[in-house]
């Protein structure tokens, strides 16, 4: 019965092709299951070797690392700490020179220390075990190369044995249970997200290699200063001549220190996503999450990004043309996708913390992954960085909230610092009604400056960890002076946003008074011509212009959707029309007794505050009460009416077009 034509039909198609191929007659039932049978041992032996063969790939590959790195450890144990006495290229003898010689010598100990051990980020920190405590910080380095590599070499076996099965094992024949493979469901799902997102993205505007300009691009960027925690400022207007900030003002030197430059919107996260996005809270919709979440923060990062994000990053930009690009310190928004770029170090949230044998304070690291960053930079490219420093921001939950540096702390210590002219509680109880010991601004008050004595250690160790942050742009601008790249290098400092040290009767930021929203900002540009160095510029500069300043300082053209403009168009241009007055917008954070949410037309004689959540408005001479005390909206004075009802027209015009979808540059 095995020949019967009735037998053909139970044969699998496969088999009757193969037959219909070869001419021979239908198989029976028992040569049919001896063939199925002896395919899945051949497969399972195939399987086998291909394991065997894979296991001994990867052995012989890790073998082949650790012994490379092995030997890389030791190699470089036998040179000795890293060389920072690297001879200055080219004499200079410029102001910035001068601080930098004088503050070189006493960094050039505990730099040589830094760089070594700053490859160590937080995220490595958490892994750090017993045994690897006894390792130097190079072997550390090494260790954490290997594991990296180790990594994506494994990452690579699992493609090459995805490869095997797509030729190995196929047909209807069902897969053995001895061959199964691993997948990972989670990168299927990354990857249709970033296929979404490629699909929602607009094409990037046409870049003319020929526009580049090559420039380097370094961004010294704060955290928590306001406009005049520069000793700079007091030159000018001498209300503190404690402060020391000496490096900071030999850039201000050889650059243009900008007096009236502001933020859009005062906190952290916003300004810095506003910082790599060029727009306004309105347009970018970048809130960090736990601050919308009962205040707590998602464990993992969002899986789709704002829509904005992609098209506008600034660091995606200057990567995709060329620039090497680095973050060094807090990157302040809880992005929702990651950064792919070539250098990456997060610190944020600590001031002290032990990171494998050695206790760093974060202006230390800080400092360190940007000397690092300088150093092992490819020399062929442009780069782009951003020292992101933590320091002068306050640790909340620390009953001493500014804890800087043991070697900073003989710093002021025999100095009293001043009060400012409105911490009173006069000044406070002229804020709106709705102002009370519920508000965070108040607690902090409490926990800063209630007293005499809080006011001045607390604002003691603020200002010796803005004399740190200070003293690590030295070291930094040295390496540049050093590499010989200072005079290509467009150098720009600035902070996210300002701070209350008692003024009103608050602390902290967020609301749209001039301690909060006025913030440092110097340009060092070699661009600049010699007449412009050592200037000041009081044109209203603002955060939503330092994504375009510098893709137009890497010769790119800014997108659309940018809502600033080119800073450098105020050095480099003549009678450029600027300017003269902004839109600020704050959201309420938590609940309107907590953080209420405030909005501003913002002018140089006058500033119109609305408080949306109590419907408040108030009105503010600031030439005459620079201190914003006496509250015109309610005045009888036709005059103060007039400009009340002029500015509070304006103000709606400005706040419908930042929050319409309208292409705009303001």
């Amino acid at each position: 019965n095995c020949h019967n034509k009735n037998h053909a039909s139970r044969s699998s198609p496969q088999h009757s092709s193969r037959r219909s191929l070869k001419g021979a007659p239908p198989l029976c039932k028992s040569t049919l299951m001896f063939t199925f049978n002896n395919r899945q041992t051949i497969m399972a032996k195939r399987a086998s070797y291909l394991r065997i063969v894979l296991a001994a790939a990867s052995f012989i590959l890790v073998g082949l690392l650790v012994y490379t790195n092995i030997h890389a450890i030791k190699r470089d144990s036998t040179r000795g700490n890293i060389d920072s006495k690297s001879p200055t290229r080219g004499a200079r003898s410029s102001g910035l020179q001068r601080m930098l010689d004088q503050s070189k010598q006493s960094s050039l100990s505990r730099t040589a220390t830094r760089i070594e051990g700053a490859t160590v980020s937080m995220e490595t920190e958490e892994n750090i075990n017993d045994d690897m405590l006894q390792l130097s910080t190079a072997e550390k380095m090494r260790v954490h190369d290997i594991e990296t590599k180790v990594d994506g070499l494994r990452n690579a076996l699992e493609e090459l044995e995805k490869k095997f099965r797509s030729f190995g094992v196929g047909g209807d024949v069902k897969e053995s249970e001895a061959i199964k493979l691993r997948s990972s469901p989670s990168n299927v799902a990354r990857t249709s997200i970033k296929d979404e997102q490629m699909k929602r993205t607009k094409p990037r505007p046409h870049v003319n290699k020929e526009d580049l300009t090559g420039l380097n691009i370094l961004l010294l960027y704060a955290d928590d200063w306001t406009h005049h925690t520069l000793s700079s400022f007091h030159q000018t207007k001498p209300l503190n001549t404690i402060l020391k900030t000496p490096i900071l003002d030999a850039l201000a030197s050889e650059g243009i220190r900008f007096t009236h430059n502001c933020v859009t919107t005062s906190v952290c996260w916003v300004s810095r996503a506003t910082l790599y996005t060029g727009q306004y809270l309105s347009r970018h919709k970048t809130k960090e999450p736990c601050c919308w979440n009962g205040m707590i923060k998602p464990k993992k990062k969002l899986d789709e990004p704002p829509e904005n994000w992609k098209e506008l990053s600034i660091y995606e930009l200057l990567k995709e043309n060329g620039y090497h690009v680095g973050h060094a310190g807090k990157w302040g928004v809880y992005m929702p996708f990651n950064k792919e770029i070539p250098f990456n170090v997060e610190e944020d949230g600590w001031h002290y913390r032990k990171i494998g044998k050695k206790m760093w304070h974060i202006t230390e690291k800080n400092e360190a992954d940007a000397l690092r960053f300088l150093r092992e930079r490819p020399k062929d490219q442009p780069f782009f960085l951003n020292v992101a420093f933590y320091a002068t921001h306050a640790k909340d939950s620390d009953v001493r909230q500014y804890m800087p540096q043991e070697s900073s702390m003989e710093l002021y210590a025999d100095d009293t610092i001043p009060m400012p002219p409105t911490a009173t509680e006069e000044a406070w109880q002229k804020m709106p009604y709705f102002f009370n010991d519920k508000n965070e601004g108040r607690t902090r008050w409490h926990w800063r400056y209630d007293n005499h004595t809080k006011h001045q250690t607390m604002m003691k160790n603020y200002y010796r960890m803005a004399t740190e942050v200070d003293s690590a742009c030295g070291a930094i601008l040295e390496e540049l002076v050093s590499q010989g790249v200072l005079d290509n290098t467009v150098v720009i400092f600035t902070t996210d946003n300002g701070n209350f040290h008692a003024e009103h009767g608050l602390a902290d930021k967020w609301y749209p008074h001039q301690e909060s929203i006025r913030v440092p900002l110097i340009i060092r540009d070699p661009r600049m011509n010699s007449d412009l160095r050592n200037t000041t510029n009081d044109e209203f500069t603002l955060n939503i212009d330092l994504a375009p300043t510098i893709l137009s300082a890497a010769g790119l053209p800014i997108p659309e959707k940018m809502m600033g403009r080119d800073i450098a168009q105020l050095y480099l241009s003549e009678n450029t029309e600027w300017r003269t007055e902004f839109f600020y917008e704050h959201p309420t954070i938590s609940s309107v007794s907590y953080i209420p949410s405030s909005e501003a037309l913002v002018r140089k004689n006058y500033k119109y505050m609305y408080w949306p959540d109590y419907k408040y408005e108030q009105l503010f001479d600031l030439v005459n009460d620079p201190g914003e005390l006496e509250d015109l909206f309610n005045s009888d004075d036709p005059k103060n009416l007039q400009v009340a009802l002029e500015m509070k027209k304006r103000f709606e015009e400005l706040r419908d077009i930042v929050r319409s979808d309208e292409i705009v540059t303001l």
